[in-house]
């Protein structure tokens, strides 16, 4: 019992380490080329360090990592297996009595336990990272951008004691409820326009938008310069939430109250349930990658073609991204319900699987 115990350890570890050498190729190869893009669009700023510019870059991959995990997942499993089928270690396991299954339980409990670790741990990290990025290059860059955040572009109209108006920003933290980099066009009652007004942040506030160091361009005046600028809105917390907040500074152990609070206010609910359904089912969508892997790495060096074999794992993988991504976006559109168009091609992937590998060791 005590060597099964030792040799379980020793595969389980041989999976780990294989799966976070993985993950930490992807990390750095996508800090280096969010790097060169900040340095790229940082020229304008003369105030900014690369100390500053590394540390944007470090807290914004968090926000990545998350997706990569799945892959570095895969990618691990298909060189831990290699690696044990190389040195022949597993044909002496195989010949000691140890079945496929018992082999592959380690690198199964290895995933478990990082999908556990990603959902209860890593994600209210990655998010709260996500949120410090934007207030720091809130703050760094100011409005002299339009890179900032996936959130730029996004243009919200609302209404108001003083007429309607349309509001963008670059940046966009507190799930909502604070901008920066805001342009707004201020239109009366009979929609004609009145002003418009550009700050450098924006505070939501019971029945107005709080602009700081507002600059205010009115017709037939001159520009007018306000270190706070009250625009008047009929927006609330929960409807700024579902038209300007993202769900990657959402947590997991928040996204329920936010359904919870969307579903109140009547607002669509789809992608905070999508996320929390993606989230729910890390675990077992890294137990179908070590699944994945194993189909196409348990072929005996000798017997050749492996180079076939792992590009052929590597291509499922990623079709299997593509499927996933595929069902997300049917799930955002509201065209399945979100358990459904998450879970459905992860069950998918863990039976393809499980009928490749019983076809292969039990014919």
């Amino acid at each position: 019992m005590l060597r099964a115990r030792t040799l379980r350890y020793y595969i389980g570890k041989r999976f780990f380490v294989m799966m976070l050498g993985a993950l930490s190729v992807c990390m750095v190869l996508i800090f280096m080329i969010d790097m060169v893009e900040l340095l790229r669009q940082s020229r304008s700023a003369t105030t900014v360090t690369v100390g500053q510019l590394m540390w944007v870059g470090f807290l914004r991959i968090h926000q990545f990592t998350e997706v990569l995990i799945p892959f570095a997942v895969l990618v691990g499993s298909i060189g831990a297996l290699m690696s044990l089928s190389r040195k022949s270690e597993l044909a002496v396991m195989r010949a000691g009595g140890m079945s496929v299954w018992q082999f592959l339980r380690p690198g199964l409990t290895v995933a478990v336990l990082l999908g556990i670790f990603n959902v209860v741990v890593y994600n209210p990290l990655a998010t709260r990272a996500t949120e410090m990025a934007n207030e720091q290059m809130s703050r760094l860059f100011g409005s002299e951008t339009s890179f900032i955040n996936s959130s730029a572009g996004n243009w919200l109209r609302q209404d108001g004691a003083d007429g309607p108006s349309v509001i963008t920003a670059r940046t966009v933290t507190e799930q909502g409820l604070t901008l920066a980099g805001v342009t707004a066009f201020q239109y009366d009652s009979d929609g004609r326009f009145v002003a418009h007004i550009r700050a450098e942040k924006a505070t939501l506030a019971t029945g107005f938008w709080e602009l700081q160091k507002a600059t205010i361009a009115q017709p037939g005046r001159d520009l007018a310069l306000h270190d706070t600028y009250k625009l008047k809105t009929y927006l609330d917390r929960e409807r700024a939430l579902d038209a300007l907040g993202s769900v990657n500074t959402v947590s997991v152990f928040e996204l329920p109250g936010v359904i919870a609070m969307a579903e109140r206010s009547k607002l669509p609910v789809a992608r905070f349930r999508v996320q929390y359904e993606l989230l729910m089912s890390r675990p077992l969508l890294l137990v179908a990658m070590v699944l994945l892997a194993a189909t196409v790495s348990l072929r005996s060096f000798r017997q050749g073609g492996i180079q076939t074999m792992v590009a052929t794992g590597i291509i499922g993988g990623v079709g299997f991204f593509l499927l996933t991504e595929v069902s997300r976006q049917i799930g955002l559109a509201g065209l399945a319900p979100a358990a459904l168009a998450i879970w459905l091609p992860v069950v998918i992937a863990c039976l393809g699987s499980l009928t490749v590998l019983l076809h292969q060791e039990d014919g």
